[in-house]
Formats: structure tokens, C-alpha cells, sequence
């Protein structure tokens, strides 16, 4: 009997899957070439709009990030600067297939050896647009896979994810795949087992596999002893997890009684449907990207989402972001192509340059601030001049409102501490209403490690002490002043980097849904 082999990992999303390895990398299929250029032509021109159908089928079937998700690979497969080589190299006499493997390949290579963590992470994106067109073209389906099955391959694509029928089990382990990709964003909020980082492994592995992705690992051809270990630590983390949900609705506190806020994250209005208000003390951080799709949102758009969350919050407080554009969020018509856009004209910065746009979104804010505990923070300060000049705009929005007898409020304006600039001297910041620290962005600046890369996984961790030492001080600035200090990254629901946070002096974390009951625990088991 083949001997057990052993792979490690980085943790994408926490849990433990047992069952049978499906391998994700795609079998080619034989295309059958077509007579002239212009069937050439008119092949891959089908196949293109039969994946774009099924991009809107899926996008009707979603919402929130997933649905952000598929849009942008719809936006691609209907933009001419990604098929028009494809179609040049037909017209120069290649096959359909061959010329749109190559022209995707030559993007794919783009994105996959860029130094921007957004790029790489656009890559299973972009694989999976190219794959979906050659499916299209040999009339080839994906391969079945079996209930529980846990996908194992260089990376995963995010319609086969979305397509992937979860409730019955299974997980992820990827020999590349990125902790800030799409499909770990997906898996996070699913509860999905995910790993990535796995590198190179034996060829045509298969048969039975242990997921441990709580710790980040695959066992495949385990032992008996290996199965029975394995099954102890996946009903440990499922009791853990059961005893979370009965902390849900109880109020966070450590075991020496400190009282914890906990708020969540979220990135589209229908994310607070399946949340019980009382279960949370709020919303931390509601994003905006999800409005900014192909075209630019008005004013009525923006102020009916925000009003939404606000009255589901009742007298909770709402914390909304405004665009956070650039960086890892492009925006058609907003943002623009830099070198290296997460050090670039991105949040805050780009919502100054552009004030057209966004003096909508403030009109919003306003009239939406009515209807709720409305709190809105600025993203990428770098500088007390950027907060002044939006704290600015959003007086002149609300006078040009009052002038026209519109209704409306002037909501607490505050910050994201995710440039250490801010972090390292907040005293320049003594004005602002509140603090959120960005654990994600703060932490990739401070430590020059994109959080996407596996190679460099461990050093992009929010434990380490200078990182810790400047959310420490920020904490201490806040109570020293009497602003509020609170922190809606990654790192607020990661139940082994919460005792670190709470010592820090952090009483305020916002968490995904999904981790809002495991966080309670974390919290509940803090002696500090």
C-alpha cells in the first residue's frame, strides 16, 4: 500500500473536509476546425456568447461579492480589447481554438506575473473566461464531481465554485490560489474548506484525502490512525463551532467580563437579509464598490441601498465606507491604469480628483442619514489635507441641500487607519469623529508582503509586533482622546488573532457574518 503523502499549506477558510481528491486541472478536449476563416469567426463568436449566457444565468442566481465577481468576467468576454487578437489571429488563418488559447494565455501571463496582488489575484478570473469559451468551442462540460469531493488543482475557477453544490460537504486545496483571491473571499463567507499554497505535487494523485484547513494541510492515502486523529480534530472544530452559535446572541465578553462590540462587514445591502440585528452591534464597515458596476450610480440608486441597511440597523450604528476604488477594484469609467495602483490614485485620494462623482455619493449619505445611526469613513488617508478637503465637500453638499429644501443630515465622518502614516502619528488626526483600522491594507504596507502571495504568507500577519505595536497606539491615542477605535479587517474575525487584538486594546472588531459566532468564542475565551 502506497505510503500516506503529506502536503502543507496556507489556510484560505477554516474547516475540515474528508473525502475523495477530484482533480480540477481541465482534460483538453479536440476541437474540429471549420472550413474558412469566417466559420472560424462565427465559432468562436458563438462560443463567446454562449459563456457570456451563462454569466448572466449565474449572476441572476447571486448577489454581493459573487455577483461583483461574474460581472467583471462578463465585462471582459464583451470587451474588445480581450477578443479582438483572438479574432485577428483567426482572420490571420489560426483555427478558433488556438487563437483564443493564445490570446487569453498572453493576458493570463499578465495578470499571473504582476507585482499588484489585485492582477495576480485576477488570474483564476481569467482562466476561467478562457476555459468557459474552449468549452463552448468542443462542446465539452466540466467533469462531474462527487458529492464530498474535495477540488484539487493549480487553482479553482469561480463558476465552478458558484456551480458547486456545497451543503453536502467537501473543500479546496490548490497547489497556487491566493488567500485574497475571489473563490477564498467565496469560501470565507460560505464556511467552505479552503487551502492554498500547496506548490508542486506527485502527478495523477487521487483517492481518498483529509482537508485540515483549519491548520493547512492535505493527507491523501491516509492511515486508519491518520483517519481517526483527523476525525478528532474535525468534531473538536464542528463543537466549536456548534457551542459558537449559542454565543450568537449573547454580547461579547472576555472571561473577566470586558465587554467587546462586535459589528460585521458587508458588501452589499442583501448581505444584512440573512443576519439577525440582534446578534451584532452593528454594521463596521459597508462597502460601496458594489454600486460602482459598468456605469456610474446616481443619487437615488446609492441613498435607497444605504437606507436599506440603515433601517434594518434600527438604532445600531451603520458604518458606511465611501469608494474605495482603484488599487484592487477597478471601476470602469472612474479609475485609472497606473504602474502600481495599490500605491496609487486609490480611495480617498481618487473620490478628491474625481468630486463629480463623488459629491454623488455624499448627496446620498445625507438624505440617507435620516434614516438610521449613520457613521460614514473616509478610505487611504495618508494626510490630514485629504480628510479636510472631504469633510469640505460633504458641508458644501449639505448646504446646497438645505438651500433646496431637501431633508438630510450630517452623519460622524471618520477615517481608515490602513497608511501607517496615520498609524505612526494619529495626533494629526485628533479631529476625526472615529478610527477604523484596515488590518488587510495595514498590515501589507507595514510588512512589504502582499497579503495574496503564498511564499511571503508568513510575514503578512497582523501578530507581528510592529504591526501590533502600531494598532496598540492607535488604540491608546483613541482612549487618550476620547475618539472611538475599532477594526473591520480580516484579521477582527480570525479567532487566533483576536487575543492579540484585545490586548492591544481594541474593543470595537467587525467580522464577516460568517464569522461572527466563531468570534464571539475567540472573545470568550480571552483571560486578558
Amino acid at each position: 500500500m502506497p505510503e500516506p503523502l503529506k502536503l502543507q499549506g496556507v489556510p484560505a477558510s477554516a474547516g475540515y473536509a474528508e473525502g475523495p481528491l477530484f482533480n480540477l486541472d481541465p482534460v483538453v478536449a479536440r476541437y474540429k476546425g471549420k472550413a474558412t476563416a469566417a466559420d472560424e469567426r462565427l465559432a468562436l463568436e458563438t462560443a463567446i456568447g454562449t459563456a457570456t449566457g451563462r454569466l448572466a444565468k449565474l449572476i441572476q442566481a447571486t448577489d454581493g461579492d459573487a455577483a461583483d465577481i461574474l460581472e467583471f468576467q462578463l465585462a471582459m468576454l464583451e470587451d474588445d480589447a480581450l477578443t479582438g487578437p483572438a479574432f485577428a489571429a483567426i482572420a490571420a488563418g489560426q483555427p478558433a481554438d488556438a487563437a483564443w488559447r493564445q490570446a487569453l494565455d498572453a493576458e493570463i501571463v499578465g495578470y499571473e506575473t504582476s507585482d499588484q496582488d489585485y492582477f495576480r489575484a485576477r488570474a483564476a478570473d481569467m482562466r476561467d473566461i478562457r476555459d468557459q469559451v474552449l468549452r463552448a468551442l468542443t462542446a465539452d462540460s466540466a467533469a462531474a464531481a462527487p458529492t464530498g469531493a474535495i477540488f484539487y488543482g493549480e487553482d479553482i475557477a469561480p463558476t465552478r465554485f458558484l456551480e458547486t453544490d456545497w451543503s453536502a460537504g467537501g473543500g479546496i486545496a490548490l497547489k497556487a490560489g491566493s488567500t485574497a483571491s475571489h473563490v477564498a473571499m467565496l469560501a470565507r463567507s460560505r464556511g467552505v474548506p479552503m487551502i492554498v499554497g500547496l506548490g508542486a505535487s506527485p502527478a495523477d494523485l487521487a483517492g481518498a484525502a483529509l482537508l485540515d484547513a483549519e491548520h493547512g494541510g492535505i493527507v491523501l492515502r491516509p492511515t486508519r490512525a491518520e483517519v481517526e486523529a483527523f476525525r478528532q480534530s474535525s468534531s473538536s472544530f464542528a463543537a466549536r463551532r456548534d457551542r459558537a452559535e449559542t454565543f450568537l446572541a449573547r454580547p461579547a465578553v472576555t472571561k473577566a467580563g470586558t465587554a467587546v462590540r462586535v459589528q460585521v462587514n458587508i458588501a452589499d445591502p442583501s448581505d444584512v437579509d440573512g443576519i439577525d440585528v440582534s446578534t451584532c452591534d452593528g454594521v463596521g464597515l459597508m462597502r460601496t464598490e458594489f454600486l460602482f458596476g459598468k456605469t456610474l450610480p446616481d443619487e437615488e440608486s446609492q441613498c435607497r441601498a444605504y437606507r436599506k441597511v440603515l433601517e434594518w440597523a434600527g438604532d445600531r450604528p451603520v458604518t458606511i465606507r465611501t469608494i474605495d476604488a482603484g488599487g484592487d477594484k477597478p471601476v470602469p469609467g472612474f479609475t485609472v491604469e497606473e504602474g502600481n495602483p495599490f500605491l496609487g490614485l486609490r480611495g480617498i485620494r481618487l473620490s478628491l480628483a474625481r468630486p463629480e462623482v463623488f459629491r454623488v455619493q455624499i448627496r446620498a449619505l445625507l438624505r440617507a442619514a435620516l434614516h438610521g445611526n449613520l457613521k460614514v469613513m473616509f478610505p487611504m488617508v495618508a494626510v490630514w489635507d485629504e480628510y479636510q478637503r472631504a469633510a469640505a465637500l460633504f458641508a458644501e453638499e449639505q448646504a446646497a441641500l438645505a438651500a433646496r429644501g431637501v431633508a438630510q443630515k450630517m452623519p460622524p465622518l471618520g477615517i481608515m487607519v490602513e497608511v501607517p502614516s496615520v498609524a505612526i502619528a494619529p495626533e494629526a488626526f485628533a479631529e476625526v469623529a472615529f478610527f477604523s483600522i484596515g488590518s488587510n491594507d495595514l498590515t501589507q504596507y507595514v510588512m512589504a508582503a502582499a497579503r495574496d502571495n503564498a511564499s511571503v504568507a508568513h510575514l503578512n500577519s497582523i501578530r507581528n509586533p510592529a504591526v501590533l505595536r502600531l494598532i496598540a497606539s492607535v488604540a491608546a491615542f483613541g482612549r487618550a482622546q476620547k475618539i472611538p477605535v475599532s477594526l473591520c479587517g480580516d484579521a477582527g474575525g480570525d479567532p487566533a488573532a483576536i487575543p492579540a487584538l484585545i490586548e492591544a486594546g481594541l474593543r470595537d472588531l467587525s467580522v464577516v457574518p460568517a464569522q461572527l459566532a466563531m468570534a464571539k468564542v475567540a472573545i470568550a475565551d480571552v483571560s486578558i
